[in-house]
């Protein structure tokens, strides 16, 4: 049965983190300008126009939000949030460029500008300028965490691409991708923050863990809301996972649920040949009718409370609360 959402009186909200991370932040955001510059005119005025365009910075918030709920007094994290923010904005670049997007943060795609070519070498200075923001801090330690959640990154980019337009994927084998695709950077960000501040192994691990399953919770949402929203909210272009033909959690329920009828509809439109507008609106009704949409959400809000609870070893301060919030936002987005 379809059950449509209540909103709770008490709507989370993403201010109580924009609150902690303030002061923080701004220092994060001098560091992303700064190190953003070229000698080379289109380097900064591609970058910027999407590290300008928008976008809450979520990822370096987690690594300011993580030092800060370790009271840390230092400044390390705030070049690491920096060298996070520059990891995803790459992989963003990139990732435009492979699937061929109109839309990103509300503004047209960087690739539609500049061209493919100077997209990808742009994407791969600010990958190098994210190295070296994590070698001038100089512990191994981070090193390892940042550039092996980068690798982690492309080896998730590259199943996705595999596991495109493959009606037979698992659920299993999607939350693999997301794990590494978006989850990883998201717990790499938490986690470097209890390194630099030198907390005990068990903070460290605590914060990888909310890190990780606000990352899962986090995807599994954009994935629902890519079939339920529309292109002011999301920042692209509605439908753009159903017409590229990619394996989201919302298509793996609605097919695996379906009748065979409706199994032939989804291998038509996964395959690339039913993608027009009637075929987005016909797909979300089938996700509707089989609570696909719904269960996805509920899937995210499972997630998030893990991630709350990853935060239990912690007092129970501002701080905390500001980030237990955060992750329950980051399902309330999809209402």
């Amino acid at each position: 049965m379809n059950v449509t959402p209540i909103r709770d009186p008490a709507e989370p909200s993403l201010q109580p983190m924009l609150a902690l991370t303030a002061d923080d932040m701004h220092a994060v955001n001098s560091v992303i300008l700064d190190r953003m510059q070229s000698n080379v005119a289109m380097i900064p005025e591609l970058a910027g126009h999407l590290i300008a365009g928008g976008g809450k910075r979520l990822r370096p918030m987690l690594t300011v939000a993580s030092a800060r709920l370790l009271d840390y007094p230092g400044t390390r994290h705030h070049k690491l949030a920096a060298a996070v923010e520059f990891i995803h904005t790459a992989t963003l670049l990139h990732d435009d460029v492979v699937d061929g997007s109109e839309m990103r943060r509300g503004k047209r795609a960087a690739n539609l500008i500049w061209g493919n070519p100077a997209t990808v070498l742009v994407g791969d200075f600010l990958f190098s300028r994210a190295f070296e923001l994590m070698v001038e801090d100089g512990s191994l330690k981070v090193l390892k965490i940042l550039s092996h959640a980068s690798a982690v990154i492309a080896e998730g980019e590259v199943d996705q691409l595999t596991a495109q337009r493959q009606i037979e994927t698992s659920e299993e084998e999607y939350l693999t991708i997301i794990g590494a695709k978006t989850a990883a950077l998201f717990a790499a960000a938490c986690r470097v923050a209890p390194v630099v501040a030198e907390a005990s192994e068990e903070q460290e691990m605590a914060l990888e863990s909310y890190g990780r399953n606000l990352g899962v919770a986090f995807q599994l949402v954009d994935d629902a809301i890519d079939y339920t929203s529309d292109e002011a909210t999301m920042g692209k272009d509605l439908g753009d996972d159903f017409r590229d033909g990619k394996m989201t959690l919302p298509v793996i329920l609605a097919y695996a649920r379906g009748s065979d009828e409706d199994k032939t509809f989804w291998k038509s439109a996964m395959q690339g040949d039913r993608s027009s507008d009637a075929d987005l609106a016909h797909a979300v009704t089938l996700m509707r009718r089989t609570d696909a949409l719904s269960d996805t959400v509920e899937a995210a809000r499972a997630y998030a409370r893990r991630a709350i609870d990853a935060l239990s070893v912690f007092p129970d301060t501002s701080a905390r609360k500001a980030m237990a919030e955060a992750a329950q936002f980051a399902v309330a987005r999809a209402y």
